[in-house]
């Protein structure tokens, strides 16, 4: 059947636009959506493979609001099915969930509203489809498109394999007619097959988006400390929402505890709470109550807060599918985010005596081969993000720049002779070894794996005798995570040959590797001290535009409490800074904005445009004025502006002519530490004289010029702050990039 046989009616199409624009604020679909959504209301089956905050449920929602009928979406979380369906009303579209926690009565509106044909989606979890009775009553039901999301749960290949996903097959048989989409953020080529052959999806068409997150700053750090290294992040982060997750229930409850004791809003959540508990947990979170939610890897599939600015992993995750899954969680709006992966070597061996015990042999190789691939991610030697993208079959041209490994790239050598050796003996055994075996032949053994299969007679038998096996170990890893192989679980593990991998043994790509180390050991960071910790990520958010995103966010906040839903379900962090930067004051203004739909306008408009109006965002209507109606020209009063700064900065000024720290003065005077250090580094910039050894000493000022001169040309404060192992804050590194200027004569 071919994909362009027949395409969706024009109108359709047309509508899904307008609906976008409606319900969810947004001009334009993001790359695929269109592509996809034409692809089902051409009424085909589908298999949608795109990262967490990609935006898959637009996917299916938006068809679902367009089409005639219901569309029901499978969903394994209880959490998840809440959100999605909170988000939706407050969207404006019908839309309700049947699971264990409704009771009978509303289970019975529910199910009249459907057969009514007032809900647009209907969510359900897959043991209550497969329910006795649920089946039949679906075939009373309008259905216009059945939605399968998370669906790798279905493939015992993949890293959440849930037998009841295994009987989905039966819609198929059920409903012949009805089209199928089945979504995932997380699919190796072998769980993407599986999808499709146990769904009985009729020559379904793939999308894959690509995997590539690159707002999220990847980074893996020692070890050691690891509480002294969360509580500093922190520190420089005060106001941004994040997950750690850790192994065991113990290890949250104890960190939390540790965090509280710091003053930081924290909470635990594990399998080992009560659901009343865990619910608890989870809404503070989601309510922005909490800052940090301590978690093992129960908490977070399906949770949509989409303001979540970091996600640590304080133990090593036992597959990249899950470590991916996890990180996906942080910057779901697009803006910048953090993935930190804390790692020793003794993590290995606690994850490896857990995927292994208790399980059938099988599975037990199956986690161990992941492990060690997730082992190699955290030591790797070249760009993590690269590894990431070669894990899911995805290339990246070039390195990210934006992860530690980037940032700071370790010493390589020309391996391309070495990778020819081995990607040379791989094809010559047919692709048919595991790397172990592909060691023993490298190295000429003699053992019984090696003579059965005849591997001692190709030509490269013996050809890496001259390396030990631990670096013929790296360098095979390296080679993996460089995308030259890929394992074949379901051939006994067996390497096979990538086209990069191609590329390298003809001679027409180089490969860097790295020399192999035994020994070596990460740096144990350097910590900053409290203070300077606590301020270094807010020494720009005394701006105005920031002061306004931050009585949005408080506005939201109050909205969001007296509706009983997460403030993320009014509007997004991205939807509030781009308020904060246009400061819009009508309806076309507002309606303007990404993010802001007719429904949520009408819900939230006033209030947010009569606040932007108080700070200065336009003229302020008289009671005849009405917002909702022709859009008026945008009144700004620079003059008494600047001349508030200005005298803030001023009495800034004094006080530190007094004297004062910066800290003395932020208190002295009610200010934001941030507020108080803008002043000073503006008052720098313009020429002031300032005591420039208060904030930095001579001790100081040449460590951070002798790091600009090792990174070169003119770096970046992050490139400063990274490569100087965030022992200085931003103020300190801006108020030593005005002192250099000055000794220069600029």
């Amino acid at each position: 059947m071919s994909d362009t046989a027949t395409t969706a009616p024009a109108p359709q199409l047309q509508a899904a636009r307008q609906a976008l624009k409606r319900y969810y604020g947004y001009d334009n679909f993001r790359p695929m959506q269109g592509d996809i959504i034409q692809h089902i209301l051409n009424g085909k089956d589908t298999v949608v493979l795109m990262p967490t905050g990609g935006g898959k449920s637009v996917c299916f929602q938006i068809p679902a609001v367009v089409s005639e009928g219901t569309c029901v979406v499978v969903s394994p979380l209880i959490a998840l099915m809440k959100d999605q369906v909170e988000a939706l009303k407050a969207n404006g579209i019908a839309a309700a969930y049947i699971n264990s926690s409704v009771g009978q009565n509303e289970a019975n509106d529910i199910a009249r509203a459907a057969t009514g044909g007032y809900l647009k989606l209907l969510y359900v979890s897959p043991e209550k489809l497969l329910s006795d009775g649920f089946m039949q009553f679906l075939t009373r039901v309008n259905i216009s498109l059945f939605a399968i999301d998370e669906a790798h749960c279905i493939s015992s290949w993949g890293h959440d394999f849930r037998p009841e996903y295994t009987q989905l097959g039966q819609l198929r048989n059920h409903f012949p007619s009805t089209p199928i989409i089945a979504l995932t953020a997380t699919a190796d080529r072998l769980t993407k097959r599986d999808i499709i052959t146990q769904l009985n999806l009729r020559e379904p068409k793939v999308f894959l988006s690509s995997f590539d997150r690159p707002n999220i700053n990847l980074n893996v750090r020692p070890g050691q400390d690891r509480v002294g290294s969360v509580i500093d992040y922190i520190g420089r982060h005060p106001q941004d929402p994040g997950i750690i997750y850790c192994l065991s229930r113990k290890t949250c409850e104890t960190i939390s505890a540790k965090l509280l004791a710091k003053g930081i809003k924290a909470a635990h959540y594990h399998a080992g709470l009560t659901p009343l508990q865990r619910g608890k947990a989870q809404e503070a979170f989601l309510q922005d109550d909490v800052q940090v939610i301590v978690a093992t890897i129960a908490f977070g599939m399906g949770i949509d807060k989409s303001n979540v600015r970091w996600v640590m992993h304080y133990n090593l995750p036992k597959n990249i599918e899950g470590y991916y899954q996890e990180i996906g969680r942080a910057g779901r709006d697009g803006a910048p985010s953090t993935a930190i992966l804390f790692y020793s070597f003794a993590d290995v061996m606690q994850m490896r005596e857990m995927v292994t015990k208790d399980v059938p042999a099988r599975q037990a190789q199956l986690n161990t081969a992941k492990l060690e691939r997730m082992q190699q991610f955290a030591e790797a030697a070249s760009c993590r993000r690269k590894i990431l993208l070669n894990y899911f079959s995805e290339t990246l041209a070039e390195d990210c720049g934006n992860c530690d490994i980037c940032r700071n790239p370790p010493t390589t050598f020309d391996g391309t002779l070495i990778a020819q050796k081995a990607l040379s003996a791989v094809f010559r055994s047919r692709e048919k070894v595991a790397i172990n075996l592909l060691i023993d032949i490298l190295r000429g053994m003699r053992n019984q794996a090696v003579l059965q299969g005849g591997y001692d007679q190709i030509k490269t038998y013996g050809a890496g005798r001259d390396l030990p096996y631990l670096d013929w170990y790296s360098y095979i890893h390296q080679m993996l995570n460089d995308g030259l192989f890929y394992i074949a679980y379901e051939e006994g593990y067996a390497l096979k040959i990538t086209e990069r991998g191609h590329q390298v043994l003809k001679g027409e790509l180089t490969l860097p590797l790295r020399k192999f180390q035994p020994s070596e050991k990460a740096e144990k960071p350097t910590r900053a001290g409290k203070k300077a910790a606590s301020a270094a990520a807010s020494a720009t958010i005394g701006s105005p535009e920031a002061q306004l995103f931050d009585k949005l966010r408080k506005l939201r906040k109050a909205i969001a409490d007296e509706q009983g839903v997460p403030p993320y379900v009014v509007f997004s962090d991205a939807t509030l800074q781009e308020m904060a930067a246009e400061r819009p004051v009508s309806r076309v203004g507002m309606l303007g904005v990404s993010g802001v739909g007719m429904k949520k306008f009408e819900t939230y408009g006033e209030a947010f445009i009569k606040l932007i109006l108080e700070e200065g965002g336009g003229a302020v209507p008289s009671d005849s004025d009405n917002l909702f109606q022709e859009p008026r020209p945008r009144l700004s009063l620079p003059n008494k502006a600047d001349k508030t700064v200005s005298d803030s900065e001023d009495a800034t000024i004094q006080f530190h002519q007094m004297g004062l720290t910066p800290e003395d003065i932020s208190e002295r005077r009610g200010l934001a530490l941030s507020t108080v250090k803008t002043h000073l580094y503006n008052a720098y910039a313009k020429g002031r004289e300032l005591r420039i050894h208060d904030f930095v000493s001579d001790a100081e000022l040449a460590e951070i010029f002798t790091a600009r001169a090792q990174l070169g040309g003119d770096p970046t404060l992050r490139d400063l702050f990274d490569h100087l192992r965030e022992k200085y804050d931003y103020f300190q590194l801006r108020m030593a990039a005005l002192y250099h200027k000055r000794l220069r004569g600029q």
